[in-house]
């Protein structure tokens, strides 16, 4: 048996401050996981306008890039897109929301050199570089915001499965541990004061 759950004042104090410190721990768990929900759906939201903007982007890239193909060849594209540079110039950083660690993805956004002589191409490819380039910026921001939405989700599953276990298991476990030793305490009380009185009564018999 557990020794605090002895039906004593000491253990009714103990009990009491568990109780206040589950309370206080599932409140905090509450405010916590609303926190970390608000800031999901944000990002919820921002990747549906990326992935829109990113699909119109690439649907036009590729529209400029089939009438460049058209224009100047496919060969001639392709030995084109191989001259073009890895992409190298991209950080990740991580900061904290309420303990989750998300990524911070940071891309030097400078323009990229021409690997191609504008006499010997068309307006097409221009624009077509100039789109997949753009496809590239909001796939980069996609990535960041679709995976600090993924760990964001992760740490509210966490988060809830704590806040249940207060709520469910640790708050009743010590709110019927706290009634049962007053119950207790004050059946103590009762049976104390009758066995004064009875005491008292027997003394007043035998005066």
């Amino acid at each position: 048996m557990d020794p605090n759950s002895f039906p004593t004042k000491g253990n009714l104090i103990l009990a009491k401050n568990s109780l206040a410190l589950a309370r206080q721990g599932y409140g905090l768990m509450d405010k916590k996981r609303n926190i970390l929900i608000r800031e999901l759906m944000n990002l919820i939201d921002e990747a549906k306008g990326i992935q829109s903007e990113i699909d119109v982007t690439f649907t036009e890239a590729y529209r400029a890039l089939q009438k460049a193909n058209i224009e100047l060849g496919i060969n001639y594209v392709q030995e084109i897109s191989a001259s073009v540079p890895i992409e190298n110039g991209i950080k990740i950083k991580a900061r904290s929301i309420m303990g989750t660690e998300i990524p911070l993805v940071q891309h030097e956004d400078t323009p990229m050199d021409l690997t191609y002589a504008y006499y010997s191409t068309r307006e097409s490819l221009d624009e077509a570089r100039a789109k997949f380039e753009k496809v590239k910026e909001l796939t980069i921001k996609l990535s960041m915001v679709e995976n600090s939405a993924y760990r964001l989700a992760n740490n509210i599953k966490k988060t809830q499965k704590r806040a249940n276990a207060l709520k469910n298991i640790t708050i009743p476990t010590y709110e019927n541990l706290t009634k049962n030793i007053t119950n207790s305490l004050e059946e103590k009380e009762r049976e104390e004061f009758t066995r004064l009185k009875v005491i008292k009564r027997t003394k007043e018999k035998n005066s």
